[in-house]
Protein backbone atom coordinates (compact mmCIF):
# COMPACT_ATOMS: atom_id res chain seq x y z
CA UNK A 1 0.00 0.00 0.00
CA UNK A 2 1.64 3.44 -0.81
CA UNK A 3 0.15 7.11 -0.52
CA UNK A 4 -0.52 9.53 -2.66
CA UNK A 5 -1.02 13.19 -1.17
CA UNK A 6 -3.88 13.60 -3.17
CA UNK A 7 -5.96 16.61 -1.20
CA UNK A 8 -3.91 20.02 -0.49
CA UNK A 9 -4.72 21.27 3.01
CA UNK A 10 -6.60 24.64 1.24
CA UNK A 11 -9.65 21.74 -1.18
CA UNK A 12 -9.97 20.07 2.80
CA UNK A 13 -11.00 22.91 4.11
CA UNK A 14 -12.94 24.25 1.79
CA UNK A 15 -14.61 20.72 0.98
CA UNK A 16 -15.43 20.18 4.94
CA UNK A 17 -17.54 23.93 5.11
CA UNK A 18 -19.12 22.93 1.79
CA UNK A 19 -20.37 19.86 3.36
CA UNK A 20 -21.54 21.35 6.27
CA UNK A 21 -23.18 24.33 5.08
CA UNK A 22 -25.06 22.23 2.23
CA UNK A 23 -26.14 19.63 4.55
CA UNK A 24 -27.49 22.46 6.86
CA UNK A 25 -28.35 24.66 4.11
CA UNK A 26 -30.58 21.90 2.84
CA UNK A 27 -32.25 21.19 6.13
CA UNK A 28 -33.33 24.77 6.74
CA UNK A 29 -34.33 24.58 3.41
CA UNK A 30 -36.95 22.26 4.38
CA UNK A 31 -38.26 23.72 7.10
CA UNK A 32 -38.61 26.91 5.55
CA UNK A 33 -40.60 25.56 2.56
CA UNK A 34 -42.35 23.31 4.84
CA UNK A 35 -43.14 25.50 7.40
CA UNK A 36 -46.36 24.13 8.23
CA UNK A 37 -45.46 20.69 8.58
CA UNK A 38 -42.07 19.94 10.09
CA UNK A 39 -41.44 22.04 12.96
CA UNK A 40 -37.67 21.19 13.76
CA UNK A 41 -36.94 25.44 14.65
CA UNK A 42 -38.99 28.48 14.54
CA UNK A 43 -39.30 29.80 10.66
CA UNK A 44 -37.11 32.70 11.89
CA UNK A 45 -34.17 30.86 13.21
CA UNK A 46 -34.39 28.70 9.83
CA UNK A 47 -34.46 31.85 7.61
CA UNK A 48 -31.28 33.18 9.71
CA UNK A 49 -29.54 30.04 9.88
CA UNK A 50 -30.18 29.84 5.84
CA UNK A 51 -29.44 33.13 5.13
CA UNK A 52 -25.62 32.95 7.36
CA UNK A 53 -24.82 29.73 5.65
CA UNK A 54 -25.64 31.09 2.32
CA UNK A 55 -23.07 33.97 2.43
CA UNK A 56 -20.44 31.23 3.96
CA UNK A 57 -20.71 29.40 1.40
CA UNK A 58 -20.71 32.80 -1.00
CA UNK A 59 -17.34 33.01 0.72
CA UNK A 60 -16.04 29.62 0.14
CA UNK A 61 -16.74 29.35 -3.64
CA UNK A 62 -14.40 32.83 -3.94
CA UNK A 63 -11.83 30.68 -2.36
CA UNK A 64 -12.41 27.75 -4.23
CA UNK A 65 -12.53 30.31 -7.38
CA UNK A 66 -9.31 32.21 -6.23
CA UNK A 67 -7.35 28.69 -5.38
CA UNK A 68 -8.08 26.90 -8.54
CA UNK A 69 -7.88 29.44 -11.19
CA UNK A 70 -4.79 31.51 -9.23
CA UNK A 71 -2.59 27.60 -9.12
CA UNK A 72 -4.31 26.78 -12.47
CA UNK A 73 -5.67 23.36 -11.41
CA UNK A 74 -8.99 23.80 -12.67
CA UNK A 75 -7.86 23.46 -15.97
CA UNK A 76 -5.97 20.46 -15.21
CA UNK A 77 -8.54 18.61 -12.57
CA UNK A 78 -12.17 19.95 -13.80
CA UNK A 79 -11.77 20.11 -18.18
CA UNK A 80 -12.65 16.97 -19.74
CA UNK A 81 -9.75 16.05 -22.11
CA UNK A 82 -12.03 17.07 -25.22
CA UNK A 83 -9.37 17.43 -27.86
CA UNK A 84 -9.38 14.01 -27.38
CA UNK A 85 -13.20 12.95 -27.39
CA UNK A 86 -13.12 8.87 -28.48
CA UNK A 87 -10.60 7.64 -25.12
CA UNK A 88 -12.80 10.20 -23.05
CA UNK A 89 -15.92 8.50 -24.28
CA UNK A 90 -14.29 5.54 -23.84
CA UNK A 91 -13.02 5.81 -20.51
CA UNK A 92 -16.61 7.22 -19.53
CA UNK A 93 -18.31 3.99 -20.23
CA UNK A 94 -15.48 2.05 -18.34
CA UNK A 95 -16.47 3.91 -15.31
CA UNK A 96 -20.27 3.67 -16.11
CA UNK A 97 -19.79 0.05 -16.26
CA UNK A 98 -17.65 0.02 -13.07
CA UNK A 99 -20.40 1.97 -11.38
CA UNK A 100 -22.90 -0.39 -13.18
CA UNK A 101 -21.69 -3.94 -12.59
CA UNK A 102 -17.81 -4.49 -12.04
CA UNK A 103 -18.28 -3.04 -8.45
CA UNK A 104 -20.55 -5.73 -7.54
CA UNK A 105 -18.33 -8.48 -8.82
CA UNK A 106 -14.85 -7.33 -7.62
CA UNK A 107 -13.48 -5.53 -10.41
CA UNK A 108 -10.99 -2.87 -9.51
CA UNK A 109 -12.18 1.02 -10.13
CA UNK A 110 -10.33 1.74 -14.05
CA UNK A 111 -9.46 5.44 -13.10
CA UNK A 112 -6.32 5.75 -10.25
CA UNK A 113 -6.12 9.12 -9.02
CA UNK A 114 -3.27 11.40 -8.84
CA UNK A 115 -2.88 15.12 -8.07
CA UNK A 116 -3.31 16.13 -11.70
CA UNK A 117 -6.05 13.85 -12.52
CA UNK A 118 -8.47 13.76 -9.27
CA UNK A 119 -11.49 12.94 -10.95
CA UNK A 120 -12.85 9.80 -13.09
CA UNK A 121 -14.43 11.22 -16.70
CA UNK A 122 -17.95 11.31 -15.04
CA UNK A 123 -16.47 12.95 -11.40
CA UNK A 124 -15.12 15.56 -14.34
CA UNK A 125 -18.25 16.35 -16.17
CA UNK A 126 -20.37 16.32 -13.06
CA UNK A 127 -17.98 18.33 -10.62
CA UNK A 128 -17.93 21.07 -14.08
CA UNK A 129 -21.20 21.78 -13.85
CA UNK A 130 -22.04 21.60 -10.38
CA UNK A 131 -18.82 24.22 -9.54
CA UNK A 132 -19.23 26.84 -13.02
CA UNK A 133 -23.08 26.65 -13.21
CA UNK A 134 -25.25 24.67 -10.64
CA UNK A 135 -23.38 26.57 -7.52
CA UNK A 136 -23.33 30.08 -8.74
CA UNK A 137 -26.63 29.77 -10.21
CA UNK A 138 -28.07 28.84 -6.37
CA UNK A 139 -25.63 31.68 -5.04
CA UNK A 140 -27.69 34.16 -7.58
CA UNK A 141 -30.99 33.66 -6.89
CA UNK A 142 -30.53 32.95 -2.97
CA UNK A 143 -28.90 36.58 -3.24
CA UNK A 144 -32.30 37.76 -4.72
CA UNK A 145 -34.69 35.56 -2.34
CA UNK A 146 -32.89 37.39 0.50
CA UNK A 147 -33.34 40.66 -0.37
CA UNK A 148 -35.75 41.10 -3.75
CA UNK A 149 -35.63 44.54 -3.54
CA UNK A 150 -31.76 45.11 -3.42
CA UNK A 151 -31.14 42.81 -6.29
CA UNK A 152 -34.66 43.70 -7.74
CA UNK A 153 -32.55 44.12 -11.21
CA UNK A 154 -30.99 40.82 -11.05
CA UNK A 155 -34.17 38.88 -10.59
CA UNK A 156 -35.73 40.77 -13.43
CA UNK A 157 -33.10 39.60 -15.63
CA UNK A 158 -33.62 36.16 -14.29
CA UNK A 159 -37.25 36.40 -15.33
CA UNK A 160 -38.58 37.58 -12.46
CA UNK A 161 -39.63 36.34 -8.55
CA UNK A 162 -41.27 33.31 -9.19
CA UNK A 163 -38.45 31.93 -11.62
CA UNK A 164 -35.89 32.50 -9.09
CA UNK A 165 -37.70 30.59 -6.13
CA UNK A 166 -38.46 27.76 -8.42
CA UNK A 167 -34.55 28.00 -10.01
CA UNK A 168 -33.36 28.21 -6.19
CA UNK A 169 -35.55 25.11 -4.84
CA UNK A 170 -35.39 22.63 -8.21
CA UNK A 171 -31.39 23.10 -7.27
CA UNK A 172 -32.01 22.52 -3.76
CA UNK A 173 -33.72 19.09 -4.63
CA UNK A 174 -30.70 18.30 -6.88
CA UNK A 175 -28.10 19.04 -4.05
CA UNK A 176 -30.11 16.68 -1.54
CA UNK A 177 -29.99 13.73 -4.26
CA UNK A 178 -26.27 14.90 -5.10
CA UNK A 179 -25.58 14.16 -1.31
CA UNK A 180 -26.58 11.16 -0.52
CA UNK A 181 -25.07 9.66 -4.00
CA UNK A 182 -21.63 11.45 -3.29
CA UNK A 183 -21.89 9.81 0.26
CA UNK A 184 -22.57 6.65 -1.03
CA UNK A 185 -19.39 6.82 -3.72
CA UNK A 186 -16.99 7.88 -1.23
CA UNK A 187 -17.68 4.65 0.39
CA UNK A 188 -16.36 3.01 -2.07
CA UNK A 189 -12.55 3.17 -1.39
CA UNK A 190 -10.77 -0.35 -0.67
CA UNK A 191 -11.95 -0.12 2.74
CA UNK A 192 -15.95 2.06 3.45
CA UNK A 193 -13.70 5.24 4.92
CA UNK A 194 -10.73 5.13 2.76
CA UNK A 195 -12.15 8.25 0.96
CA UNK A 196 -13.22 10.07 3.98
CA UNK A 197 -9.99 9.65 5.82
CA UNK A 198 -8.12 11.04 3.02
CA UNK A 199 -10.57 14.03 2.74
CA UNK A 200 -9.04 14.64 6.03
CA UNK A 201 -5.29 13.39 6.06
CA UNK A 202 -4.68 14.64 2.27
CA UNK A 203 -3.45 11.12 1.97
CA UNK A 204 -5.34 8.24 -0.44
CA UNK A 205 -4.59 4.78 0.27
CA UNK A 206 -3.60 2.90 -3.45
CA UNK A 207 -2.28 -0.62 -3.46
CA UNK A 208 1.23 -0.70 -5.07
CA UNK A 209 -0.17 -2.87 -8.05
CA UNK A 210 -1.81 -0.08 -9.39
Amino acid sequence: MKKVYLHPLPVRIWHWVNAISFIILILTGLQIRLVDKMHWMSFKTAVKIHSYLGFVLLINYFIWFIYYFGTLKFFKIYIPPIWRPIEFIKRALRQVRYYAYGIMVGDKNPHHPTPENKFNPLQQVAYLMIMIVCIPLQLITGLVLWDPVKFKTLGSLLGGLQIVSFIHTALWVFYAFFIFVHMYLSTLGHTPLAHIIAMITGYEEEHEEH
